[in-house]
């Protein structure tokens, strides 16, 4: 059995969701694998409100399993935060170094999150191109923007209009999964 560990916030850990264990991301995508008989174990190793400081922090405990393929949703909170895009191009670029040391060959994939485009100036320009930048480096599989389709629509989200709703999830797995099932 191979192991899929998704890395992030409470984008991954199903914040809200009435029963995370089935309707949060990494669930749906092991519904999704289940359906298609493949030989893999998804873990969600998401915390809500976490930064990419408190993913690097966190990280070894999540590794001290064998992991096959790894799934980084880290990044928001940053900017939520005021923590400058630079710092968080460096704490994600220190999490995957540290998962590719581990795994040599692990299978990588970053879910990428964007600033609305009304937000000005530099620092919101920079942060839209981190995500980009990190999974070329790394040759990243690569999803542009996590929440597409989902992001500022009221009946896909909870009432704090930032995190998904069940149906929201389901979106979400949509779009995830051809990018998923591609590394598998």
């Amino acid at each position: 059995m191979h192991h899929i560990l998704f890395f992030g916030d409470s984008l991954t850990a199903g914040y809200g969701l009435k029963n995370a264990k089935t309707e949060s991301l990494p669930a749906l995508v092991q519904q999704k694998i289940d359906a298609d008989k493949l030989p893999y174990h998804v873990i969600n190793g998401g915390l809500s409100g976490d930064t990419s400081a408190g993913g690097l922090f966190r990280l070894d405990y999540w590794l001290n399993r064998p992991i096959h393929v790894f799934v980084l949703e880290l990044g928001i909170n940053d900017i939520i935060r005021g923590i400058s895009p630079q710092t968080t191009y460096k704490n994600l670029q220190a999490i995957i170094d540290q998962v590719k040391q581990k795994y040599p060959t692990v299978k990588l994939a970053l879910m990428g999150m964007e600033i609305p485009a009304f937000v000005p100036g530099s620092f919101a320009a920079e942060f839209r191109t981190i995500f980009r930048k990190l999974a070329d480096a790394n040759q990243m599989a690569f999803v542009p923007f996590y929440l597409a389709g989902v992001a500022g629509k009221p009946h896909l989200n909870l009432p704090d209009m930032l995190h998904p709703s069940a149906e929201g999830y389901r979106i979400i797995a949509d779009n995830v999964w051809p990018v998923l099932h591609g590394l598998l």
